[in-house]
């Protein structure tokens, strides 16, 4: 699952001798920080030297914790468990083939998850692992039938009491992004600007993302936090005639943060973040190199609910090998709200930045938005929701293979129903908007609906005492 996230070491030479120094930064940090802050841990974990004020560990505000908001209710949160399961689903599109013809193709698919998640929960280790390889089968497009690989890795480890490390993979190979056991399940609201891991959504096409982020946190007193994280993220097309205008991208970025919490409920930062994004069209490689600096205030109303601000100037330089260098200074922005309630869920954040990749070549100045809520209405019933929209324009009008950018616009609504304790029904209809005028996988046909559903056996096996 990590094979293609370690090409980031092959990535390095080409970088500026700033670029290098930096992330090498990062890397020293992360590795040896925690060896340096091993030596002060007894036996027993526990510091010398305890400060009883130390006790009270600090949170790490959304603008920088890397992760997204919860989507599942306090009610239905479970941990330390072997879950397997089976899915079997069906979607109903009526334009499955965008780009490719005149006219909308419509199709039926087929598609079969068996699922197995281990969430286990240690003195010092949390651990989430999560594998459902899936077949999809069409009934008009069997050329495009698939097997898909969901998979994901979330590790959570406590080197000292105030000293924290964490690894998240994500992995999926899909013929479709919605093509999911569970699509409103999908956290994708974050707290932070976010580089595009897919801008422009290819309803039918063969597809790899894949996406690593480690950070490491110290508490180094009763109101004070430091942190450094990297991430990687890698966008592959198996087949490239299938998403004419669109491309292979990847990014790799470091960044560092310090926080201070005022009182229980205020916490006020500032954080500095590195990326280096590629894209590559036919006969050319695309770069943007972004330099970002945030300051952020989080407020926690209570533990459940919180409410964020981040914002600062961005620097990004663009450029397309071996000609065209463009650079310019851009506000970035960013604001997140998240409710995790006994019943309910709610996130939705908004950012503004310079980014580029997701399919995409050039640099683009993006608004996003995304909202995302899941509500429990009785015991054995639920309704998830999800919506998005992004609007891409471009940064570097004069580079020979910028794209003028477009905007995307998408949402899935999903009612779930509890048959008995292992047996669940879903029911739901997705909605999609697409307008990039130079991309001919999109232009053609650019809307597409999709109802679907889905029913699941999953047996839960509790873990430890």
């Amino acid at each position: 699952m990590l094979s293609r996230t370690l090409s980031f070491n092959h990535a390095i030479p080409s970088l500026s001798h700033n670029s290098v120094m930096l992330l090498r930064t990062c890397i020293l940090i992360v590795l040896v920080l925690p060896l340096r802050l091993w030596s002060q841990v007894d036996g027993d974990g526990a510091e010398t030297g305890n400060d009883p004020q130390m006790q009270s560990r600090m949170l790490i505000p959304p603008p920088v914790n890397g992760q997204a908001y919860p989507t599942i209710p306090d009610s239905r949160v479970r941990s330390n468990y072997l879950e397997t399961g089976l899915t079997f689903s069906s979607a109903y599109s009526d334009n499955v083939l965008a780009g490719s013809a005149s006219t909308p193709i419509s199709d039926t698919s087929y598609s079969i998850w068996p699922t197995i998640a281990l969430d286990e929960t240690m003195p010092r280790l949390h651990s989430v692992l999560t594998y459902s390889p899936g077949f999809t089968f069409y009934q008009r497009t069997s050329a495009r039938n698939e097997m898909d690989q969901n998979a994901a890795a979330d590790f959570e480890y406590r080197l000292s009491p105030h000293v924290t490390a964490s690894l998240r993979d994500s992995l999926q190979k899909t013929s479709s992004v919605f093509n999911q056991p569970d699509l409103t399940s999908a956290g994708f609201v974050y707290g932070s600007p976010q580089s595009a891991t897919v801008a422009v959504i290819a309803p039918l096409a063969g597809q790899l993302n894949n996406k690593l982020n480690v950070e490491l946190t110290y508490q180094f007193s009763a109101s004070d936090m430091v942190g450094a994280s990297g991430m990687l993220t890698d966008l592959h097309y198996s087949d490239p005639a299938e998403v004419v205008g669109l491309y292979d991208s990847s990014s790799r970025g470091g960044s560092f943060f310090y926080t201070r919490r005022l009182s229980a409920r205020h916490y006020l930062g500032t954080s500095y973040e590195y990326s280096r994004i590629m894209a590559y069209p036919t006969g050319g490689q695309s770069q943007t190199e972004t330099h970002t600096l945030l300051a952020f205030y989080s407020f926690y109303v209570k533990p459940s609910l919180s409410f964020s601000l981040a914002g600062g100037p961005q620097r990004a330089n663009s450029s397309e090998f071996p000609l065209f260098t463009f650079g310019s200074w851009s506000p970035a922005l960013a604001a997140s709200i998240g409710w995790e309630g006994q019943h309910t869920t709610f996130a939705a954040g908004f950012s503004r930045m310079i980014t580029g990749g997701g399919g995409l070549v050039g640099a683009f100045h993006s608004n996003t938005a995304n909202v995302s809520a899941r509500w429990l209405l009785a015991r054995t019933w639920s309704i998830g929701s999800t919506a998005s929209y992004a609007m891409y324009d471009t940064f570097t009008p004069f580079l020979a293979f910028a794209e003028p950018g477009g905007h995307t616009a998408f949402g899935t609504a999903s009612l779930q129903h509890q048959l008995s304790e292992h047996l669940d029904l879903e029911l739901g209809y997705t909605r999609l908007h697409q307008d990039y005028s130079a991309i001919s996988a999109i232009s053609r046909n650019p809307d597409a609906n999709r109802e679907f559903f889905s029913i699941s056996y999953q047996f839960n096996r509790p873990l430890g005492r």
